[in-house]
């Protein structure tokens, strides 16, 4: 018989940040950091292990489960949730299932190349209608559509990452102006710019989503930006 607790309804609604964490590298601080921020954890599959190594216990657990250890050991503290199609990876079951005002995405990189290369296209699929922060040991990455703007240091690293091609009208604050470059994920990038100091601002031509690449002390940071944009009213 089914635990009551795998009897979920998805998806599943955060009114607060969401961290997903899958089965790549995670830095446990940083993972117990957020939850004592009150961010929710999700476990896409095995990532639900490596949430255990915290010593957390998830939200929830979602995805086909062949990596998870000790299922019914889960079944018994959290929601199990068991996606069995094998068109999306264990990371868009977990998108699709959850809302969030803001998601950040942990252990979706390193170890595997071909388990990052889905992270980025999983977020180039959402990055127009929801916030999502990549996060690996270095950087932050989030998926932008539309105009950004931030606060920077001067000479602090700002990269712009196209998905697709995608035009810019104009910048503002960057060492390097974007005003009318099309960046192309098979030509032109915008790898390694810098902040010259003080507001940032980068305005593409359309609603192309495109990645705003940070170092990852900067992570919070874009967190709340992120809320503040959710919250705005519409222009």
């Amino acid at each position: 018989m089914q635990s009551p607790l795998n009897q979920a309804a998805i998806p599943l609604v955060f009114t607060r940040p969401l961290a997903i964490v899958g089965g790549g590298t995670v830095d446990q601080a940083l993972l117990r950091e957020l939850a004592a921020r009150g961010v929710a954890l999700v476990g896409a599959d095995g990532g639900g292990d490596t949430i255990g190594a915290a010593g957390l216990v998830p939200e929830a657990i979602i995805g086909d489960l062949d990596s998870l250890r000790d299922r019914e050991g889960w079944e018994q503290r959290t929601r199990v949730i068991e996606l069995s199609e094998q068109v999306t990876t264990d990371f868009q079951k977990a998108l699709y299932s959850t809302q969030a005002p803001v998601t950040l995405a942990l252990g979706m990189t390193g170890k595997r190349l071909d388990h990052t290369l889905a992270a980025l296209s999983a977020l180039l699929q959402v990055g127009a209608e929801r916030h999502v922060l990549l996060v690996d040991e270095v950087d932050v990455a989030l998926a932008v559509s539309g105009p950004f703007a931030f606060e920077a240091q001067a000479g602090e690293r700002v990269s712009v990452h196209p998905l697709l091609p995608v035009r810019f009208e104009r910048s503002a604050g960057l060492a390097y102006p974007l005003d009318g470059l099309v960046l192309d994920p098979a030509g032109r990038l915008g790898t390694s710019n810098a902040a010259t100091g003080g507001l940032v601002e980068i305005v593409p031509a359309d609603g192309t989503v495109w990645l705003l690449i940070l170092g990852r002390e900067r992570l919070w940071d874009l967190v709340l930006q992120c809320l503040s944009r959710q919250e705005a009213p519409p222009p």
